[in-house]
């Protein structure tokens, strides 16, 4: 009887001892859950819309503003640039039409309002005057996202090309050309008398979107400035002299520049698209 007992006992033990690990572990999994709808900003995945540029390849997210201020933040309202998801948060940059900004694939879900977050990966040259994060508001009538391949680089594998650039220092004007047919005649800025265009016949050995430019340029400018989302960048000497959209300034037709060829971001983005690496560059007086 004594030993029947102590069998009984012991499977009483067992048995609430199975049933209290049960109940720990199902209440350790609520826990989970509860913590994991704790108040945190949610993503959603970025969903480019007109005028996107997809293709076969990887591709990239970026935001171009459609709608922001004028160059001289003049004419409409500014896109604000923010340091958190959250419209009280603080103006960082206010935006002008024109810009390209990298983005994050996926959107910040924050207050029932979606948030670009916007990236750099590449090196800049003053990043101390770059800090914390930086967001855009979603909003369709003044940001469009869209999609790209990214950088572009000439490889011994660059097929080459029928179409070719043409910089005219006299006149201040970018032609275009396929073979013999036209494809855009454009009033651009070159370089100022101190920060010359150099002249000569190169290529384009480099793409990129968007560039974030700061001054001052060693041995170039004294100037001071921050102009994040540089558009539609076409590189044709490793001097860093690039074809580019402007949208900071309206002088085209006349030099405007430190070396670089400026175009208004609208006819920028349509070269761009157009060129591919490896695109002779004629510049000349």
């Amino acid at each position: 009887m004594l030993s029947a007992n102590l069998n009984y006992d012991e499977l009483v033990t067992k048995t609430l001892g199975r049933n209290v690990i049960v109940v720990i572990v199902v209440l350790l999994v609520i826990m989970g859950l509860s913590f994991s709808t704790l108040k945190a900003p949610t993503t959603q995945k970025v969903s480019s819309t007109q005028n996107s540029t997809t293709t076969s390849e990887v591709s990239f997210q970026y935001i171009e503003i459609i709608n922001g201020c004028g160059p001289y933040y003049d004419i409409t309202p500014c896109v604000n640039m923010r340091s958190a998801p959250d419209v009280k948060a603080p103006i960082v940059e206010r935006l002008r039409t024109g810009v390209v900004l990298k983005v994050e694939n996926s959107t910040v879900q924050e207050n029932n309002r979606a948030w670009y977050k916007i990236i750099f990966d590449k090196d800049i040259m003053y990043p101390e005057r770059v800090t914390g994060d930086w967001y855009v508001a979603v909003d369709s009538s003044s940001v469009r996202s869209l999609e790209n391949i990214g950088d572009e680089e000439v490889t011994k594998d660059t097929a080459t090309t029928t179409k070719h650039i043409v910089v005219d220092l006299s006149q201040e004007i970018l032609y275009a050309y396929d073979g013999d047919k036209l494809f855009m005649q454009e009033a651009i800025s070159t370089g100022l008398d101190y920060t010359p265009t150099p002249i000569g016949t190169f290529e384009v050995f480099k793409k990129t979107p968007s560039r974030f430019m700061q001054g001052p340029i060693p041995d170039v400018s004294t100037q001071v400035y921050d102009l994040p989302g540089v558009p539609w960048n076409l590189y044709f000497t490793e001097g860093g002299s690039v074809i580019h959209g402007a949208y900071w300034h309206d002088h085209f037709g006349k030099p405007w520049s430190h070396g670089c060829v400026n175009l208004p971001p609208q006819k920028a983005k349509e070269l761009y698209l157009w060129a591919p690496v490896g695109i002779k560059v004629t510049v000349k007086k």
